[in-house]
């Protein structure tokens, strides 16, 4: 039993409030949570670390929506539109897995966790990633991509996705936990998406789902119109939507779902996902890399709907550090206060993401995984801790994962 004593402590719990010369008690979990005085009583017997510097205690960084198989991209890929972009994707495609191997994702896995983050949502198209995911000491969400468009397909493509699965779910343990991922109402056949999901409910595995990433999207679903008209026009002049986006999102009643996106859905898409007990996934630095807009925040705070923080892969981004899509979004989010919007961000990379992947981690709460972050902020103070946080944080000075002490 271990006893850490700091200045600081970003519990991340409901209502958002910061402390001042606390400590924590735990071995592989939470056992006891509080001011330094009245912890140092309690517990006698327990081993004391006193961190160094001006500390700041703070749970582990959790990016629920990451693709690690395109982590080769770097200047490849078409940036700006979404469509352009979608399109070097396929161009590109053979290119960049040919480019990445088991080490350069475990790489990036480290450099990952080097940054803070200790649980990540991995959305696996091909199953490159998987080698990589097993070796890592942080938890892993694998979350087993399925899509395709051709009807007379729809065999081929769910035995291989099943066979992927099967190889996932053989590997399950404390520290991976396989998931499924449908791609996008505009990729992936309904029936395809339905016999996956039907695998989900049974086995109780997370769902993630691209939903209303662009306008090209929105108008597609909506009209049959605008960017994807000419994009699916080069494989089938009769191409058409396969539903709307209401009928898509049916698909997903009685599932555990993160949407991911969500930039161009309409009001009544998110109330049907609020009825359904979804999850948002904001992934600011993608949506303005591909030009799909910029989430609002605000109204999903004013209908009540959980929404966390995630990265998206390096196929559309240029760093896997929430703290940098941290600072992003406080720039972004400018009708936001901006202290306000600090502790938003922290809940939405913390006990957010870690309630979407359900996790037994995210706050500093007895019973909670002993998995934390130990900041080195010179100048904290009370009153400015999680904005200062952001803007200055680039590296933890320590990172523990389930009561140890990790060295990367």
């Amino acid at each position: 039993m271990k006893c850490l004593h700091v200045n600081y402590a970003i519990p991340c719990t409901k209502p958002f409030t910061c402390k001042e010369n606390y400590a924590i008690v735990f071995d592989t979990h939470i056992i006891d949570f509080g001011p330094k005085e009245l912890i140092t009583k309690r517990y006698p017997n327990a081993k004391n670390i006193i961190s160094k510097g001006q500390s700041v205690l703070l749970p582990g960084l959790i990016n629920p929506h990451v693709h690690l198989e395109f982590s080769a991209n770097q200047g490849v890929l078409d940036f700006g539109d979404f469509i352009p972009w979608l399109q070097s994707v396929i161009k590109h495609r053979d290119e960049l897995q040919k480019a990445i191997s088991s080490e350069k994702i475990l790489n990036t896995l480290t450099s990952m966790l080097a940054s803070g983050t200790t649980a990540i949502g991995a959305v696996s198209s091909f199953g490159l990633d998987l080698d990589a995911c097993l070796k890592t000491p942080l938890h892993v969400t694998y979350f087993t991509e399925i899509l395709g468009s051709r009807p007379d397909a729809v065999d081929i493509l769910f035995n291989d996705f099943k066979s992927r699965l099967n190889s996932v779910l053989k590997s399950a343990n404390k520290s991976f936990s396989p998931a499924i991922s449908i791609h996008s109402p505009y990729s992936t056949h309904p029936i395809l998406a339905q016999n996956a999901l039907d695998i989900a409910r049974k086995d109780d595995l997370c769902v993630s789902t691209h939903f209303m990433e662009s306008q090209a999207e929105r108008e597609w679903l909506d009209s049959a119109s605008g960017g994807f008209k000419e994009f699916f026009n080069a494989f089938s002049p009769y191409a058409k939507p396969f539903c709307n986006a209401k009928g898509y999102l049916s698909l997903f009643e009685n599932n555990h779902t993160l949407f991911t996106h969500a930039v161009q859905a309409k009001k009544s898409e998110l109330e049907y996902i609020k009825y359904q007990g979804g999850f948002i996934t904001h992934c600011p630095v993608s949506n303005r890399v591909l030009g799909c807009g910029l989430l609002d925040i605000n109204r999903l705070n004013q209908m009540q709907i959980s929404w966390h923080l995630g990265t998206d892969g390096l196929s559309s981004n240029i760093s896997l550090s929430l703290w940098d899509e941290m600072r992003n979004a406080l720039m972004m989010h400018q009708n936001f206060p901006l202290k306000e919007l600090a502790k938003e961000l922290l809940m939405g990379a913390t006990a957010n993401a870690a309630k979407a992947l359900r996790l037994n981690a995210g706050s500093l709460e007895i019973g909670k995984e002993a998995t934390f972050l130990i900041l080195d902020l010179p100048g904290a103070s009370l009153s400015n801790l999680p904005l200062h946080a952001i803007l200055h944080t680039k590296k933890p000075q320590s990172i523990y994962i389930q009561g140890e002490k990790i060295d990367v």
